[in-house]
């Protein structure tokens, strides 16, 4: 009898060892990278109301947290310097351990599909060097993670995905644009790097955002069964919130970078509002404080070639705007990297390269770089010249073909703009036309495909203009396109 009972104990006691470990989400595996000098926070589940102790082997100190009833559990646990590797190892009656870890600065990467495309490229679409920079990636010290695509209606748990070290393997088939950035910080920082990918190609910026913070915006239908979210996806308002951020909402990092903005062209009028309310609303839900938040200018390119009739530099304009409606922003002006004929353009180092600039400079303050475009400030009419000045050029302005630009216009109270001689002097720009003998308003490049020609201090000017006036082809539908 004794026996027996001795072995009912033993099977009670071995099945509760069975259900006691802790489960991890998929964010916290082998090779991940923390955020250093920080309270970094760790989640996942356990035996309801059980203790789980969480050990991290670089200073051999013990974390204690508690599960709820239904087993959910978090814990902060105190990260160093920069180093590694290292373990944490998490017991509730069963050990699990993380192997692999370094400590480093950790980003989290979003947007669209100029955010997603692969080093390798999309097809007929490679990336410029792309051969080469694989070719040398081999770094250790530079880990990457990429977040599957996954659209849902109400918020996952979890996220589809693995870290890796850079490698030509893993490197391939990661954002390119994150990936530049990430090796200029791993060369100028020189500690480890952690890049968090989580992207979808033709993406609206109302589907990376909770359904609370669109309520400023009437037009964005929030999805109310799953035939919602599968009938327009990566489009769906709160879908990649739901299924591709939420989830990672929390995991502590530096910052975070953005590259997005072509789906919205057609709701361009809303957009520095949107990206605002999207930037605080993410700030407030990690809980980190104003974040760094550094983004990309679309890249000009033809969009008459997919039937849009809308002027993207009227979305250009607006993601300028957003620059100046919350703190700890920067944008990376991309009117010299573009293509005409494709939507995704080739230099994705130059994209990497000038989020770099903005983060080394903003967020580690790194001196002697430039990293901040100067922009329009004003312009003035004095008889038959406009006169342009900017703020941050305290380099002056130049052209990339000497002291003048070839992408100018002018235009008088009829609102027709003509094509302007237009020189530099010191940093401000004239321009003049002879069929406009008393202009009132002024743009550059304000179009969806130009080469910018207007640089201070080494990088490019963003499209601008003077006037606010609507053209007459900017309310005009264009077809539906899959952006990818």
């Amino acid at each position: 009898m004794k026996y027996k009972i001795f072995l009912a104990a033993a099977a009670i006691l071995s099945a509760t060892s069975m259900t006691a470990k802790v489960t991890l989400p998929k964010i916290f595996s082998d090779g991940m990278v923390m955020q250093q000098q920080s309270t970094a926070n760790l989640w996942g589940t356990a035996t309801g109301r059980h203790t789980v102790k969480i050990t991290t082997s670089w200073n051999n100190k013990t974390y204690t947290a508690t599960a709820d009833k239904e087993g959910k559990w978090k814990a902060g646990v105190q990260t160093p310097a920069a180093g590694g590797p290292y373990t944490i190892t998490l017991d509730d009656g069963e050990k699990t351990t993380i192997g692999n870890i370094l400590i480093g600065e950790v980003w989290i990467c979003s947007g669209q599909s100029n955010m997603e495309m692969e080093m390798k490229g999309f097809k007929n679409q490679p990336v410029e060097n792309a051969v080469s920079d694989i070719l040398h990636s081999t770094d250790k010290s530079l880990r990457l993670f990429t977040v599957k695509r996954n659209a849902q209606l109400t918020p996952a748990t979890d996220v589809t995905g693995a870290w890796a070290e850079a490698c030509p393997a893993s490197v391939r088939d990661f954002s390119a644009t994150a990936y530049y950035f990430g090796r200029e910080l791993r060369q100028m920082l020189q500690c480890p790097v952690g890049l968090i990918a989580t992207s979808w190609g033709g993406a609206a910026c109302e589907a990376w955002m909770a359904a609370d913070w669109l309520k400023a915006f009437p037009d964005a239908k929030i999805p109310q069964t799953d035939a919602d979210v599968k009938k327009t996806k990566q489009r769906c308002p709160t879908a990649l919130y739901n299924g591709m951020l939420r989830p990672i909402i929390g995991y502590t990092m530096r910052g975070a970078i953005w590259y997005q903005g072509e789906d919205n062209i057609p709701r361009y009028q809303t957009y520095a509002d949107m990206q605002t309310a999207m930037v605080e609303g993410w700030r407030k839900e990690w809980n980190q404080g104003d974040f760094p938040f550094y983004y990309c200018q679309i890249a000009p390119y033809d969009y008459t070639l997919i039937g849009w009739t809308y002027n993207s530099a009227l979305l250009r304009e607006q993601q300028m705007l957003a620059e100046h409606k919350t703190v700890n922003t920067g944008m990376a002006v991309l009117m010299d990297a573009g293509l005409e004929f494709g939507i995704h353009p080739r230099k994705k180092a130059v994209a990497g390269e000038r989020l770099a600039l903005l983060a080394l400079s903003g967020t580690y303050g790194i001196k002697g770089l430039s990293a901040q475009s100067a922009y329009f400030k004003e312009a003035e009419f004095k008889g038959d010249t406009a006169v342009v000045s900017f703020n941050r050029a305290d380099m002056w302005i130049y052209g990339t073909d000497g002291l003048k630009s070839d992408l100018v216009e002018v235009a008088g109270e009829d609102r027709v703009f003509y094509p302007a001689k237009a020189w530099i002097e010191r940093s401000k720009l004239y321009a003049k036309s002879d069929k406009v003998k008393k202009p009132v308003a002024v743009r550059y490049a304000f179009r969806n495909w130009a080469v910018g020609d207007l640089y201070s201090d080494g990088l490019p000017i963003s499209s601008f203009r003077s006037d606010n006036w609507t053209d007459d082809n900017n309310g005009t539908k264009g077809k539906e396109y899959d952006i990818h």
